[in-house]
């Protein structure tokens, strides 16, 4: 009798993993279909050139986004509802919104065309197109301390970042935890503090992002910190160059640039490297919360190592720390 209870729970469970290899195939197919039509509407924009796409409005892209929702893809859709703040948007919008357009193009290609491209590359079309994926690289075990966190909204989720830096790995890594409906996500560590994990990497090109699992430790702020060392301003526009290369699709990639020194200038700020007069322009919405004054405070007029995400704006700095001090958040 015990055996064919086990056997019965190895029937349920190989019936469970079909059924749910057909969901994946009929959602894939729908999602090639969405490209496919996405590809067509694209070309029809082109075709009829962007001062049409104007008089169209919002209404050409929300109903795109709507149709890729249907799609299953909201990767897809998300970048097509982008694109519907971009028409008229100010000087230079044709500009943005054939970038744009280029982008969401090659994301659709790259969806179209998954089997013949690298398979780090095919795992980040997959994650861009907006397919589940799940860690499964081989673990790092290491004591990570903890860099920067902060949340952002997109109803009906809020998104919280975590960066963490590993003592014996040297990466630096993100992790990233979802809550819903108005409820704030269910991972919190403190800025300073130190994580003793197993992080397991997700899949994809130049990606960053682990999960520490559930055995995680995490202890409070800590002075025996492991923080990454930095880099000149020319290393960290590189490395900005390198994961956009990796995946075209990044918004900004972590760096951590040393030896810097906030400067104001009017309305417009940067941190410069004094010994080469490099510099990197801060990202606007910066420039007007309170992290900018903690950084000029914490500076002092003297150079500090600034850890943030770069992108096309700029560098936004999430925390910073000088020579012998503590890790403060600028989030």
């Amino acid at each position: 009798m015990a055996g064919q209870g086990v056997g019965a729970m190895t029937d349920a469970r190989g019936a469970a993993r079909a059924a749910a290899g057909r969901r994946a195939v009929r959602r894939e197919a729908r999602v090639t279909a969405g490209a496919e039509e996405l590809e067509r509407r694209l070309a029809d924009v082109l075709r009829g050139g962007l001062a049409a796409a104007e008089r169209e409005g919002r209404a050409f892209w929300e109903e795109t986004a709507a149709r890729m929702v249907d799609a299953q893809a909201p990767g897809l859709a998300a970048r097509a509802r982008e694109l519907a703040a971009l028409a008229g948007s100010g000087p230079g919008w044709p500009v943005r919104m054939l970038e744009e357009c280029a982008l969401l193009h090659l994301l659709a290609r790259g969806w179209l065309r998954r089997d013949a491209l690298p398979g780090d590359l095919a795992a980040t079309v997959r994650m861009r197109v907006g397919l589940p994926c799940a860690p499964e690289g081989e673990p790092v075990p290491d004591r990570w301390s903890v860099l920067a966190q902060y949340d952002t909204v997109e109803p009906p989720l809020t998104t919280r970042r975590i960066w963490v830096h590993g003592a014996r790995s040297g990466r630096t890594a993100l992790v990233l935890s979802y809550g819903a409906a108005g409820r704030p996500p269910a991972l919190s560590l403190p800025v300073g503090g130190v994580v003793e994990a197993a992080a397991v990497p997700y899949p994809g090109a130049g990606r960053s992002r682990v999960d520490l699992g559930a055995d995680a430790v995490v202890t409070g702020p800590s002075h025996d910190l492991a923080l990454p060392a930095g880099v000149r301003v020319a290393e960290a526009v590189a490395a900005y160059g390198a994961g956009v290369a990796a995946d075209p699709w990044a918004e900004h990639r972590a760096v951590t640039v040393a030896g810097v020194v906030p400067v104001l200038v009017g309305d417009l700020g940067q941190v410069v490297d004094p010994g080469t007069g490099r510099a990197l322009p801060l990202t606007s919405g910066f420039l007007g919360g309170a992290g900018l004054w903690r950084l000029v405070s914490l500076a002092g007029g003297s150079a500090v190592t600034v850890f943030g995400e770069l992108g096309h704006g700029g560098l936004r700095p999430l925390s910073a720390w000088a020579r012998d001090g503590p890790v403060v958040s600028l989030a």
